[in-house]
């Protein structure tokens, strides 16, 4: 689905911020502690490895920097440097009381409320270019079929060569001119995506709904779609946390994201709706090989997808220590999975990650973070729901400010869902995204939609099928 921009004139973020009863400045005394924190370096020297970090233009919170490399026989050696957090959250004091009343860091257009102090999330612990940080290393060792051969996880200091950004790295890739440390990059991801696939993985890639700009020069609604580049290098992370639960489930102890496999009755359903949207669901393919193929741009595709995200609820933490968890499963990864590569932006990766270092070396799991595991997985979802608001609250204020004073106009639109009394549509112009009023709707088709009005003050836009 293409980008479609319109300026809006005024959005005021820092009231939605204050109205949501958002964390504000950190206290004090995390202050303080942040600004002090000074942690000893690991004694293992990675800095002769060319890391570099990509991430979205301009982000200062880099929790990952990557090297990869080929291997003889067609495999690959990823290692992965991850934020080492932990050196500077000490358990039971301000940094660490505070990351646990906020969570995960939560965005917005114009700033973000992080989990942790800029001193540490943006500086100290952030792996920037040319400075020497703890970190801990991944080595993943990855055979010609995709396979996973060896994995060790271990702290040490780190310098990463570059701050790379992903529509600069795609430019790099079209061209062929890719930074020796990621050259395999491309290769790996497309390797790795089609393992996953063959097992069962499903991936949407819907074009997320945006609010994109700056507050000098205007805020514009847009559908993107991610790049290549970033579903390559998505599959580090994937891999890397496919790892960590192996470790955790095989040391009986540890935290992992879990989504239940789809209910049957809404494969049928999904099934049942193919034909009619004009995707192809060959014999003895798996949903995940269905909506791989599927044109997102296309309105009917865009709906097959809307209808494929009911095969991906029901996603949380598990946590477990002695017994495995009945359902350890990841449906979307078709594999047991964790999160253990966003510690500046997520509370729960700092320890998983805790528990595999412990679990590599042969050591007992730190009682802080052993102890920590049960509480977490209430936490994360408070803080899931929260980040969810958010992302939702700023949607409709910018859809609303956009469409202000444009009651009856007519504009062309998609049918994406259908519900009691109307749809789910896209509009074309701008990117909105909203219900409709309305009989006779059919499911991925094109119609006119009547705005009948757009309120910013309740957040609240409302169509209605234009005769």
């Amino acid at each position: 689905m293409p980008a479609h921009r319109v300026v809006a004139p005024a959005l005021d973020f820092s009231a939605l911020r204050r109205e949501l009863d958002l964390p504000g400045e950190f206290p004090p005394e995390a202050l303080a502690e942040a600004e002090a924190a000074s942690p000893e370096l690991p004694a293992e020297d990675l800095t002769d490895v060319p890391f570099v970090t990509i991430d979205p233009q301009g982000a200062r919170d880099l929790d990952q920097a990557v090297h990869l490399s080929r291997t003889d026989g067609g495999g690959f050696l990823v290692r992965y440097a991850i934020a080492d957090v932990a050196s500077f959250a000490v358990p039971g004091r301000a940094v660490d009381k505070e990351s646990w009343r906020r969570g995960e860091t939560l965005y917005f257009p114009d700033e973000k409320v992080p989990l942790h102090p800029p001193a540490i999330s943006e500086d100290k612990a952030s792996l920037l270019p040319d400075v020497v940080r703890p970190a801990v290393v991944w080595t993943i060792a990855v055979g010609p079929d995709g396979e996973v051969t060896s994995t060790d996880v271990r702290r040490a200091r780190v310098r990463s060569t570059a701050q790379l950004d992903y529509e600069s790295v795609q430019k790099l890739l079209d061209a062929g001119r890719m930074p020796d440390p990621v050259e395999p990059l491309a290769d790996f991801g497309i390797l790795r995506a089609r393992r996953a696939l063959r097992r069962g993985a499903i991936d949407l890639h819907l074009p997320e709904q945006e609010v994109q700009g700056d507050p000098a020069a205007g805020w514009r609604l847009a559908f993107r779609a991610p790049l290549p580049v970033e579903q390559h290098n998505a599959q580090v992370s994937l891999l890397t946390g496919e790892c960590a639960a192996t470790i955790m489930l095989a040391g009986g102890v540890g935290l992992l994201r879990t989504l239940p496999p789809a209910d049957p009755r809404d494969v049928a359903r999904l099934r049942a709706a193919a034909p009619a949207l004009g995707v192809s669901w060959p014999d003895g393919a798996t949903p995940g090989e269905v909506v791989s193929a599927v044109d997102a741009a296309d309105p009917r595709g865009a709906a097959f997808l809307d209808l494929a995200a009911t095969l991906l609820r029901g996603a949380g933490y598990t946590a477990f220590d002695g017994s495995p968890p009945e359902q350890p499963g990841h449906a979307a990864v078709a594999a047991t999975y964790a999160h253990v590569t966003a510690p500046l932006r997520r509370l729960s990766d700092r320890y998983a990650t805790e528990v595999c270092l412990a679990l590599c070396a042969g050591t007992e799991v730190p009682g802080w973070a052993r102890e920590a595991i049960a509480e977490l997985p209430a936490t994360m979802a408070g803080a899931d729901r929260k980040a969810h608001e958010v992302d939702r609250a700023v949607l409709d204020l910018a859809e609303a400010v956009v469409l202000a004073g444009r009651a009856g106009e007519v504009f062309d639109a998609a049918v994406v869902d259908l519900g009691e009394g109307g749809a789910t549509i896209v509009l074309a112009d701008p990117a909105v995204r909203a219900k409709c009023a309305g009989s006779g709707l059919a499911l991925g088709s094109r119609i006119r939609a009547r705005l009948v009005s757009a309120d910013p003050v309740a957040r609240k836009v409302r169509f209605e099928l234009a005769e």
